[in-house]
């Protein structure tokens, strides 16, 4: 039976999961596979150092569930590669409790997820959202995620390409519309503190204030959501600067002289 894949980067017991879950089972049968722990901004790592893991779960609505004690890439793999007994129809991975705009998509566990069924051919959703504190609207999220889901299913994507989705975290009837959108402008603000343990060894954590961006570039990501606008940025997987092939060619290109 034909079903869509459901999977995240914050952990099988993350509210976010659940909300997407009821929200997709309303157009197709879902199946679950998720990590067993939280893999927040893991980027697109795999497991290829030992065994995986998985095991059976039940989720807080008592429906049944696999986690995994891999990464968000891992439980797409084995997913696609035959642990269930057909390929997924479609893959979707969220709901992230915050955004993944601009460069954040080469961090997030939960675009990276997508990327891994993108890369295997296999349509592919990323679905976050934009909560500056507790985030409290997964079903607004929930709701778009599925819409979109129904409307790709009837579609095609270009080949090694997802779908990253934003979506601001208020009520569904404060949404103003969906906006098409490319990566914006990210800005971070990281900070390296420095502390010392008992015996007076340095540790280090990487912190800062939260990441912020462009909110006036209009066409971003980040423009759309501040402004209750859903965002759909269509990411590809091919990052070559094409631009720049013919001028290193020409001002690099002496290198593979002798």
């Amino acid at each position: 039976m034909p079903f869509l894949l459901l999977t995240n980067d914050d952990g099988i017991d993350a509210p976010g999961l659940l909300a997407l879950k009821q929200a997709l089972e309303k157009i197709m049968p879902v199946r679950v596979m998720a990590p067993d722990r939280n893999w927040s901004v893991a980027g697109h790592a795999k497991t290829l150092h030992r065994p995986l893991r998985v095991r059976p779960t039940r989720l807080a609505d008592g429906s049944a569930a696999y986690k995994c004690d891999g990464a968000p890439s891992d439980c797409v793999a084995l997913a696609l590669l035959g642990f269930f007994d057909e390929r997924p129809r479609m893959v979707i991975s969220g709901i992230n409790s915050n955004a993944n705009v601009g460069s954040d998509i080469t961090y997030s566990g939960t675009v990276a997820a997508a990327m891994e069924a993108a890369l295997d051919g296999v349509p592919a959703i990323a679905v976050s959202l934009d909560a500056q504190e507790q985030a409290q609207h997964y079903a607004t999220a929930g709701e778009y995620a599925a819409r979109l889901a129904q409307r790709l299913l009837q579609l095609r994507l270009p080949s090694d390409t997802l779908l990253n989705v934003n979506v601001p975290d208020v009520a569904l009837e404060e949404i103003r519309g969906v906006a098409i959108t490319r990566g914006g402008k990210r800005i971070y603000y990281d900070q390296l503190i420095t502390r010392q343990d008992p015996y007076g060894h340095p540790y280090y954590w990487i912190g800062g204030e939260r990441p912020g961006g462009d909110h006036e570039l209009e066409g971003t990501d980040i423009w759309a959501l501040a402004h209750h606008l859903v965002s759909i940025t269509p990411v590809h997987m091919d990052m070559t600067n094409y631009a720049l092939i013919n001028e290193l060619e020409q001002t690099l290109g002496d290198l593979a002289r002798r």
